[in-house]
């Protein structure tokens, strides 16, 4: 079963070197959003095949810590589009709530 698990883990492996491609050539900021979160997802789960065929719960903690840090950079992407296109920064106080019509 050891041997399985590495080998799911190269072929992930795979798949993020293909993304990588996006990244680099990705018409839209879009695009390349989608490939830094397949990088997370795939390096979350690579970790998580290692630690089960080297049996190491460490690299288990460590997949976990990067699974919270991918969804993080969704957010931070989100919020940075987001007053990118509104051409100004959010005022510090309004916390992020709008109102029925979509202004603040």
């Amino acid at each position: 079963m050891q041997m399985f698990y590495l080998g799911v883990a190269c072929f992930l492996l795979l798949t993020m070197v293909v993304g990588l491609l996006r990244v680099f050539f990705g018409p839209d900021q879009e695009d390349r959003l989608v490939a830094v979160q397949l990088f997370g997802t795939t390096g979350v789960a690579v970790l998580l095949l290692l630690a089960a065929a080297l049996d190491a719960p460490a690299v288990r903690n460590a997949a976990m810590v990067f699974a919270v840090l991918a969804v993080l950079t969704v957010v931070a992407f989100v919020q940075s589009t987001e007053n990118a296109t509104r051409g100004k920064d959010r005022p510090s106080g309004s916390g992020g709530i709008r109102n029925g019509a979509g202004e603040d």
